[in-house]
């Protein structure tokens, strides 16, 4: 059935998780570990796709549930599917829209990482924001942010929108809590992405063969549990070998809520129960310095709005570290935002002039910022693949970290 995917693993760390691969999919392979920056709605913002593949991206990560509200699912699927219709020929992925049923629940920004020692409450909701969304066994009623109409989505619902996007990687529906949730709610809501996990698949075996003229698309079932080690390795054994109408998971995502101080425990922990021959993806994780600990605890893709976001706020990344550009100090800048850049946008402009546009509000500075910034990621997590390839992942971690000084919160970014 899986015609099309796969995964190989080409090198592996003799001390720990760490390993370089490549993904196989019907529009192209993805070496491993690798970045994949998202284009919320079949776009990078601001930035053309060509734009992204003269970057190096070998992947781009789109949103469900935005793209159903708009343009709607079927017209993409009349189009062709994702890729044809922004015109990216290489692999793409569909999240499930799990992550923007908590999203609306809570009214938080689109990174979650928070604090896991402070509050317990399964009624929390982010100050002066309105509850969207609410969450029951069978799936989850939201209201559009566009227009205030009422929708339902659940795991088939999910499986029938991510067929007619036609990505080449899916996730399975979950249920995405914040760390601020108690632990029988936390229970409650592994228990429900289990179900849905079971349900994802089976409507997922239906659907394949239902649209055999089309090409394969792999399914990835998600690990959730918060903080809690028990849950955590609970749902990555369960789904790790869970099986339903003949079928298993492709792959698998590690979702939820992460408290950033946690973050390389609790993917060890997942990782040590998940399949080894299987591809793992960090959901919504990007800063610089968690693309090292994900790397280094067996995380094969990322995906993150982070660098395209604050992109759009004058923030540039650099190997000492990231500032904004728009401050007074860079006015007289005549070099590149970082000297050590490939990109188009070092190669050809200075901190000067991205001053200049970004204090005249011109388009065009979130444009060339958004092509520093994914090209900076990208290719640092490609100089980490290739250092685990000649055996020198721990030298260059130890050298970016020692250089790189910004410690990103990501919530608070």
């Amino acid at each position: 059935m899986s015609s099309g995917f796969s995964f190989d693993i080409t090198a592996s760390s003799e001390k720990g998780l760490a390993r370089a691969g490549v993904i196989t999919t019907p529009h192209g392979t993805i070496e491993t570990p690798a970045f994949i920056p998202v284009g919320t709605k079949a776009t990078v913002k601001s930035v053309l796709v060509d734009s992204m593949e003269d970057l190096g991206s070998q992947a781009l990560l789109s949103n469900a549930y935005h793209l159903y509200l708009q343009p709607g699912p079927d017209v993409l699927d009349e189009a062709g599917g994702l890729g044809k219709f922004m015109n990216w020929d290489k692999p793409t992925f569909t999240d499930s829209g799990g992550f923007q049923v908590l999203s609306l629940g809570v009214g938080f920004k689109k990174i979650l990482a928070m604090d896991a020692q402070t509050f317990r409450s399964d009624q929390v909701i982010a100050h002066n924001k309105e509850r969207l969304a609410h969450v029951d066994d069978e799936g989850v009623t939201f209201k559009s942010h566009l227009d205030g109409s009422m929708h339902r989505f659940n795991a088939e619902v999910s499986m029938q929108i991510q067929h007619q996007l036609g990505a080449d990687i899916m996730f399975a529906f979950d249920e995405c809590t914040t760390l601020h949730n108690t632990r029988p709610y936390q229970e409650l809501a592994l228990k429900r992405t289990h179900d849905w996990a079971i349900r994802c698949l089976d409507e997922h075996k239906r659907l394949t063969e239902e649209r055999s003229t089309k090409p394969y698309q792999a399914l990835f079932g998600v690990i959730q549990g918060a903080q809690y080690e028990d849950l955590r390795r609970q749902a990555a054994q369960e789904l790790g070998s869970l099986e339903s109408s003949g079928i298993q998971f492709d792959g698998f995502g590690i979702g939820g809520a992460l408290d950033k101080d946690s973050l390389g425990t609790i993917v060890k922990w997942v990782n040590e129960e998940l399949p080894v021959n299987k591809p793992k993806h960090l959901l919504g994780i990007g800063a610089p310095e968690d693309l090292f600990v994900g790397v280094e605890n067996g995380i094969d893709t990322f995906d993150c709005v982070l660098a395209s976001r604050i992109a759009r706020t004058s923030a540039v990344y650099t190997m000492e570290g990231r500032f904004n550009v728009s401050n007074g100090p860079h006015r007289r800048e005549f070099l590149p935002i970082d000297e050590n850049c490939d990109c188009y946008t070092c190669k050809n402009y200075t901190r000067a002039y991205l001053n200049h546009l970004f204090r005249g509000k011109e388009m065009i500075a979130a444009t060339l910022a958004t092509i520093h910034n994914e090209r900076f990621i990208v290719r640092l997590v490609d100089q980490m693949r290739a250092s685990l390839m000649d055996g020198t992942f721990q030298e260059l971690k130890k050298e970016f970290l020692g250089r790189y000084k910004h410690k990103s919160g990501q919530a608070n970014d």
